[in-house]
Formats: structure tokens, sequence, C-alpha cells
């Protein structure tokens, strides 16, 4: 995926949850991280401002969770349990959106993701972001129905 995109449409998976994100840098701030939380869930996020997720619908809908040291707050649907979002531990300025999430989305657009080390987090670490590999996703041909 290589189109600049600055302001999108996303919700979760039963549509109870509608809203638009403002991306930082499109997607060029894809990533995955590995810290506990994160290997778990398994999204790939895009980064938005803290000012840069507007809800269009249901808020009343969206329930949080936080581990460790709490900085860290993750949103997701209480109905169908889809992650959306969360304000981040390593710039609390910041929101990392689920780019599943995002309308005509899917991780499956981008050939290589960055992995950040969030075993080693960066606030753990001196402010050091590492970098602990790349997610590589390799299509089958389409025409071999293998």
């Amino acid at each position: 995926m290589t189109e600049a995109v600055n302001t999108i449409l996303g919700g979760c998976h039963c549509g109870s949850v509608r809203f638009e994100a403002k991306l930082s840098d499109g997607f060029n701030t894809i990533r995955r991280c590995t810290c506990s939380y994160c290997r778990m869930r398994g999204a790939v996020a895009v980064s938005a401002e803290l000012g840069g997720i507007r809800l269009l619908q249901g808020e009343d809908m969206l329930t949080s969770y936080r581990f460790n040291t709490g900085t860290a707050q993750h949103f997701f649907c209480s109905r169908c349990g889809i992650y959306t979002h969360h304000q981040r531990r390593s710039n609390p300025n910041q929101y990392g959106v689920n780019v599943a999430c995002l309308d005509g989305v899917s991780p499956f657009d981008f050939a290589e993701v960055p992995v950040v080390d969030g075993v080693r987090h960066s606030r753990d670490n001196g402010g050091v972001t590492v970098r602990a590999g790349t997610l590589r996703y390799i299509p089958n041909d389409q025409s071999d129905p293998a």
C-alpha cells in the first residue's frame, strides 16, 4: 500500500464503533510490537496524534484495558471484542490505530511491517526504540489453485 492517506474512516467488526482517524504520516508509521499484549493481539498499527481520532458512533461501546505501568490504554468494542486503537506508552500523545479497522485497508496490503522490540520497551531503555525484525507477507500466486 503506497498511496498517501491522511484522514480515513474505520470501525470495529460489528459496526457498533465508527471513527475517523487523522494519520500522523499516512502509512509510513506502520508497525507491530513484541510486548506481551501486542504479541498476543497480533495487530498491525499506524500512528495518529492524540487528538487525531474522532469517534463518530459507539463511544459507549468502547471499553479499555491497561496493564503493567498503566500508561498505555487499549480500546476495543465491548460487543465484538475488536481492538480499534490504543494510547501508546512509548508516546502518550499518540494513538496506535489498528489498520485492520480502517475502511478498505488490510494488514495484508503491506509486504513488510517493521516490528519494534516492546519487550525491551523504549520507556525502559533510555528512550531508544529497537527494531526487533520485519514481518513479511508473501501472497501465493493467485493463478495457482494450490
